[in-house]
């Protein structure tokens, strides 16, 4: 269906209001019905190819994550229901719970079974969704089931509490489900335990200033705001435990502090990460922190950036013709797919109804629509938690993100690279690239081939700088001795990337890839530039030890298009420490100062001690050792 006409005065930014919000909602929950089997226990939407669970676990999940949705909607109405989603949900919780089986498949007859909760199993993580959503709706479907039916939900449900999850967010599952458990007298004791180990599980990954890692020792992504802080706020705020609400709630607002900076002034996160298929579930944490009062944003701003959010993925083809949720970031895009991806894995960006629980009097839906962080001024962001450094500019609106602190890299072995992860910065408006030479990455060139970055580890962030070490990697194995330490400063639209390197064999090639822009011409010249006409600018430009600059196709594109082009500079080590410096700068703004205009300069005594004067002729020192940065800023 159409929605409804835009509302510029309360909503100058998006257009949208709570109208539009529900609207959304329910435009999304009527195009999976058709996929419901018989008697509704299973949503099983077309795809592709089936998630590793299988698709009996894909059927549970089309359920589970619309029904999350679906939930917001109707509590958010104060149990209106017009288009009988309660009563399409009861049926599903009767059928699905009646025979629950381990056949991964949908066998001939069965066609409404849902999947037992084993350790480390999907349905574990669909029991969550499920959990919620009965606690959201509770007055109008579980307290009004049968008791017979209640007894079995009850009972499958409770699988989440006596096996075990992954060792990451999923202790968060059994957390949701015991939440509901406890709620409503079953299995009382285990429910409260599980809610217990729950919290202190992820207690052990809060690094402080509102960030967890996410089980890994350096794991952040979006699982931090739509999982790690999501959980336990709502869980919180559901059960009306105040002491918990303030400590995890407290938590949250630290977070968001910095992470609506993060949002481009086109409504875009920022792509980094897995799970980006989520897309706008990004706007759940933003919800949560209005919903409990723990937000630092003014509710013109959160809605603003909620609002973005929703609008950027539903006017860039998230939803297919049949009003699906695709896999993929703007239409389908199997880069984007993990093996534990199905086709209703989409549907966990359901969560970012949270914001339907707040009334239509409330000053978030009623406060006019306040800009963005990224539209306000230009800013550079130290994260010290992640070793992320944030960088916006407000005349295009661009938010990149520079990386020195997070690879999800287990603790017992290092990983082949992960684009989404290993990469020197990411932003609101290009990705990764996949094959050819890689966007935002130092490479050594060994045999031919380029080195990997391996485990990050982060030497700090501080105004307008983040700094790393890393050794790099290649076919599997470290390059002995061989140590990169890398600094990036950002400054207006504007990025120095400086990397001293140690150990390496003296005629060592190097490459270093610029920003990846889809959409590009391939231009040449004294610097690496890729322009797409009208939008985007990226430039990679000499400033220390490279000897060459050229603008390369990349093959296949990016998630923004098909074709795109990658500045890149290349040279050879020289014996001994080498360092190695380039300018940057990823714009959609045309007039600025020529990237020429930035100077770096050896000071005297020490080659490693550089000044920096940046185009608008602000001043820096930086100094670079193994291991080992500092950065003083002038003026």
């Amino acid at each position: 269906m159409p929605l409804p006409p835009e509302d510029r005065h309360l909503s100058p930014c998006t257009g949208w209001t709570r109208t539009h919000w529900e609207a959304a909602a329910d435009d999304l929950l009527t195009a999976v019905r058709p996929y419901a089997s018989p008697a509704r226990a299973l949503i099983d939407l077309p795809g592709t190819r089936p998630s590793w669970s299988g698709r009996r676990s894909d059927g549970l999940e089309g359920y589970a994550r619309t029904f999350l949705p679906a939930a917001l909607r109707i509590a958010g109405a104060g149990g209106a229901d017009p288009h009988g989603l309660l009563e399409l949900y009861a049926d599903g919780l009767d059928a699905g719970t009646r025979t629950p089986t381990s056949e991964r498949d949908l066998a001939d007859g069965d066609l409404e079974s849902w999947p037992l909760i084993t350790d480390r199993g999907q349905a574990m993580v669909e029991a969550a969704s499920i959990a919620f959503a009965l606690r959201l709706t509770r007055p109008w479907l579980w307290d009004r089931l049968d008791n017979a039916v209640r007894e079995r939900v009850g009972r499958w449900l409770a699988g989440a509490l006596h096996h075990a999850p992954n060792d990451n967010n999923w202790w968060l599952f059994p957390l949701s489900v015991g939440g509901f458990l406890a709620e409503v007298g079953i299995e009382e004791k285990d429910a409260r335990a599980a809610v217990r180990r729950g919290l202190e599980k992820i207690d052990q990954w809060y690094l402080g200033h509102g960030w967890y890692t996410d089980g890994r020792p350096r794991a952040f992504d979006h699982y931090n705001g739509w999982a790690l802080h999501l959980y336990p706020v709502l869980h919180a705020h559901l059960a009306q435990d105040q002491a918990m609400l303030d400590e995890y709630g407290s938590r949250l607002a630290t977070h968001l502090a910095g992470y609506a900076h993060t949002f481009g002034a086109d409504g875009a996160p920022i792509h980094q990460g897995r799970s980006l298929t989520y897309r706008f579930a990004a706007a759940a944490p933003l919800w949560a922190g209005a919903l409990t009062g723990h937000t630092p944003l003014a509710p013109g701003t959160t809605r603003r950036l909620a609002s973005g959010a929703l609008r950027y993925f539903l006017d860039r083809g998230a939803v297919d013709e049949h009003g699906l949720l695709t896999l993929g970031w703007h239409g389908p895009e199997p880069r984007l797919i993990q093996p534990y991806s199905g086709p209703a894995s989409p549907y966990w960006a359901g969560s970012a109804f949270l914001g339907l629980l707040l009334p239509p009097d409330h000053p978030v839906w009623t406060a006019p629509e306040e800009p963005a962080p990224a539209e306000i001024r230009d800013t550079v962001l130290a994260l010290p938690q992640p070793g992320w450094l944030v960088q916006s500019t407000a005349a295009d609106g661009l938010v990149r993100l520079h990386n020195h602190g997070s690879d999800d890299q287990p603790t017992d072995h290092v990983q082949p690279d992960n684009p989404y992860y290993a990469r020197l910065a990411h932003s609101t408006v290009t990705g990764p690239t996949h094959e050819g030479a890689a966007d935002n990455h130092l490479a050594l060139l060994v045999d031919g081939e380029s080195t990997e970055r391996g485990r990050i580890d982060p030497l700090g962030a501080g105004p307008g700088w983040a700094a790393s070490t890393w050794r790099p990697r290649a076919d599997g194995q470290e390059l002995p001795g061989v140590t990169v330490t890398s600094l990036t400063l950002a400054h207006g639209p504007d990025e120095i990337r400086a990397h001293l390197v140690t150990g390496a064999a003296p005629g060592t090639g190097v490459r270093h890839g610029g920003w990846a822009v889809a959409g590009a011409r391939v231009e040449s010249g004294p610097a690496a530039v890729a322009r797409a006409d009208g939008r985007l600018t990226s430039e990679l430009r000499n400033l220390h030890g490279f000897t060459a600059a050229d603008t390369v196709p990349v093959p296949g594109g990016t998630v923004y298009g098909a074709e795109a082009a990658l500045p890149v500079l290349t040279g050879t080590l020289p014996a001994g420490p080498a360092l190695l410096a380039c300018a940057a700068r990823l714009t959609g703004t045309a007039g600025l100062p020529p990237l020429s205009a930035l100077d770096l300069t050896a000071l005297p005594g020490d080659p490693c001690r550089l000044g920096v004067r940046w185009t608008d002729g602000t001043v820096w020192e930086i100094h670079i050792g193994t291991g080992t940065v500092s950065v003083t800023r002038w003026n």
